[in-house]
């Protein structure tokens, strides 16, 4: 065989390597890639997951906040209808007990009808059995969430 055999054998054999290495290093960078892909997408869902469940915890927070201020605006109203019934305590009192029905749930509701009735219609002592029941009614409602 002449030299310029070898020396074609030499480079096809160069270029049939430069060839394989270069489609398996191909293959292996898009392994790489795909991986990064993968990876990325469920670190984004995992961040995505922690942001959706941060505010989900302070929309609860703010509506449990929510009840809570109702609650006492409407034990307040009630207390000060008990004292100093008038027309505007009374009124006060009943635009508090409606709030309830708003911001809920039903039992605390009921409860605050309850009293606000017994307020109306009872005596100081006599009234105080429906202010204890709404009371643990408010805080069975502010434990279940």
């Amino acid at each position: 065989m002449s030299e310029w055999g070898i020396a074609l054998i030499a480079a096809g054999s160069a270029i049939a390597g430069s060839i394989v290495t270069g489609f398996f290093a191909w293959k292996a960078g898009h392994r790489q890639a795909a991986a990064a892909e993968a990876a990325g997408q469920a670190q984004a869902a995992a961040l995505i997951s922690t942001v959706q469940a941060t505010l989900d915890e302070q929309r609860r927070a703010r509506l449990l906040d929510q009840r809570r201020q109702a609650y006492v605006e409407f034990l307040d109203a009630a207390q000060c209808c008990q004292l100093n019934r008038t027309h505007e305590t009374q009124s006060r009192m009943m635009r508090a007990e409606s709030m309830m029905y708003v911001d809920g749930p039903q039992s605390v509701a009921a409860a605050a009808s309850q009293y606000a009735n017994q307020v109306l219609t009872s005596t100081l002592e006599e009234a105080e059995g429906a202010r204890v029941a709404y009371l643990m009614t408010v805080h069975t409602a502010l434990e279940q969430h």
